[in-house]
């Protein structure tokens, strides 16, 4: 935190100029949610009820702000291997109990420019790559400094350095599972907005070094270009797409030597309410070496491949995901708004030896209640040539002013 610490002070010094308005604005977000998993091979199942708040300040002046929010997790039903305590007697919910300081930055925010030092959240693009990994209860944020840059109209230049990657496991994360892990990130993000759609470049260098994370195999360097946009095809009708490919390979001290490909082609149609979506996501293989194929270690990784979270480290033989699902959205529904109901299905093969992984269906069914987020989502794993058959359920409300 020397970094922050060393960029507070100089924030105080220019303090008195820009005192005479300061403007603060309270952080409060609440989380109940109850997960149930049943996985074949672990005869009892797990039962996890949580509760996850947040609480901090922001104190703005001009274009500078202070943000500093702490995060506290309790298990109220600890009937689950939590990763950390205990033997996996029960299948893994990956919220253990946490305190922790969650977001410590300073911010200088102008039109052409937004610099950020200290403990936040980094989100580029779909958060494959780089998150902030928002669905478990301990999130995952970024000791870093970051600059985002729009040196002209349409064009916006992203560039971040962290050297600690704090990650969901908490207080108590040790082992394979640290608390955080200390290396050298490179993130640098450049994108144009074109009349076909948003054009990214991006050069990715995660640095995981820690021997006892993957003995540093999970270091890597990536590069790769990426086009999301949105067409309207009619009044009623419009037709979202991503397309996406990078190439990655060893970095740093991973002792592996290797390469593979990432592609994505992914396209939603909305009608009237109705969204329609179909997919294909490759993450390539190597040789079939452990930890040679691609893979996203600082992702959002429960936002791809399925909920059931089979697929989180890529296996030797890398993996292909062909999804497809639709479902129905209402403004309101009664004292509801925003109300979804949706439902996907995944076929999970290797990238190459011609293995069938296995099958997934998600479902889930969302609405808003004022400033309470509430939602039911389901997920079914049917199991071929990699691990076995789970079912996982959730029950969750979220608030925040």
């Amino acid at each position: 935190m020397k970094y922050l610490f060393a960029t507070a002070a100089g924030l105080a010094v220019a303090g008195p100029a820009c005192a005479q308005q300061i403007v603060l604005k309270p952080v409060a977000e609440a989380r109940l949610r109850y997960e149930h998993v049943d996985q074949d091979g672990i005869v009892q199942p797990a039962d996890a009820l949580t509760v996850r708040a947040r609480a901090g300040l922001s104190a703005s002046s001009g274009a500078l702000s202070a943000t500093i929010v702490g995060q506290g997790t309790l298990a109220v039903i600890d009937d689950y291997y939590d990763g950390l305590h205990g033997t996996p007697a029960r299948p893994l919910v990956a919220d253990p109990q946490n305190v922790a300081l969650y977001v410590a930055q300073i911010q200088y925010r102008a039109k052409a420019a937004v610099l950020t030092a200290g403990r936040q959240k980094i989100l580029l693009d779909d958060e494959r790559f780089v998150g902030n990994v928002g669905f478990r209860d301990n999130g995952q944020t970024f000791d870093a400094v970051r600059a985002e840059l729009v040196p002209a109209k349409g064009l916006k230049l992203d560039l971040a350095y962290a050297w600690s990657v704090r990650t969901i496991w908490g207080m108590d994360g040790a082992g394979g599972r640290q608390q955080a892990i200390g290396g050298a990130n490179l993130f640098a993000n450049l994108s144009y907005a074109t009349p076909i759609g948003t054009l990214t470049g991006f050069a990715y260098l995660v640095d995981q070094d820690e021997a006892v994370v993957q003995g540093y195999r999970l270091s890597s360097q990536t590069y790769g270009v990426r086009i999301a946009g949105t067409r309207a095809v009619s009044k009623e009708v419009r037709l979202s797409y991503q397309l996406s490919y990078a190439r990655q390979a060893d970095w740093h001290r991973n002792p592996n030597d290797y390469g593979a490909d990432y592609w994505l082609a992914d396209a939603t149609l909305d009608l009237r309410g109705w969204k329609f979506n179909a997919g294909y996501e490759v993450l390539g293989a190597n040789n079939g070496t452990a930890l040679t194929s691609f893979q996203t270690p600082l992702g959002t990784n429960f936002k791809f491949q399925g909920w059931a979270d089979k697929l989180l480290t890529t296996p030797a033989n890398g993996v292909r995901d062909f999804y497809a699902g639709g479902g129905y959205g209402w403004k309101r529904l009664g004292p509801l708004s925003a109300v979804t109901l949706a439902a996907t299905w995944h076929r999970f093969d290797s990238d190459r030896m011609g293995q069938h992984y296995g099958d997934e269906w998600n479902l889930l069914a969302s609405a808003r209640a004022g400033r309470t987020a509430l939602s039911i989502r389901y997920a079914h794993y049917e199991a071929r040539a990699l691990a076995t058959d789970t079912e996982k359920l959730w029950l969750q409300a979220d608030w925040a002013i």
